[in-house]
């Protein structure tokens, strides 16, 4: 009875990493996509730019790349243990380059309007929680419904 409890416990503990893989992987995704639909993510030069990082050409590419690519691969949960690394890197990035300045939380409403809040930057609250979500799923691993896991059957 103990072992069966266990059991249906650990399959149901591979569900957890399937929402946080969704989730996770399409923010990155959009995250990615809105710095690339203008064309090229110019926009997001022009921040670097301002933000003196280097090569910032070269760095806006290398970023909406990772978003994209990364933000699938987590997504599809293929080997999300490696792909979450140059993510948590983004996230760590952006959040000493840019977000620290403006304190912990995301959302900071500054005014109102006849149509509706005005809300100040974004602190670095996202980046916290998008950190935290990959490292879990470095630890947990990918779960059901991912490559990982197909790959992992095939090796059985």
């Amino acid at each position: 009875m103990i072992n069966d409890f266990y059991s249906n416990l650990k399959k149901q503990q591979q569900w957890s990493p399937l929402f946080l893989r969704l989730i996770i992987g399409f923010g990155f995704m959009a995250h990615g996509w809105a710095k690339l639909s203008t064309g090229a993510p110019v926009g997001f030069e022009k921040l670097l730019t301002y933000l003196n990082t280097p090569l910032p050409h070269i760095t806006a590419w290398v970023t909406v790349m990772v978003e994209l690519v990364g933000g699938l691969a987590i997504f599809s949960g293929f080997y999300v243990g490696i792909t979450a690394i140059p993510l948590i890197i983004t996230m760590l990035v952006a959040m000493f380059s840019v977000h620290i300045h403006y304190g912990f939380s995301t959302i900071k409403t500054i005014g109102l309007t006849p149509s509706g809040p005005l809300f100040g930057s974004p602190g670095y609250e996202i980046n916290l929680l998008y950190i935290a979500g990959l490292v879990s799923i470095m630890i947990t691993g990918a779960g059901i419904y991912s490559i990982d896991d197909v790959i992992g059957e095939k090796k059985k």
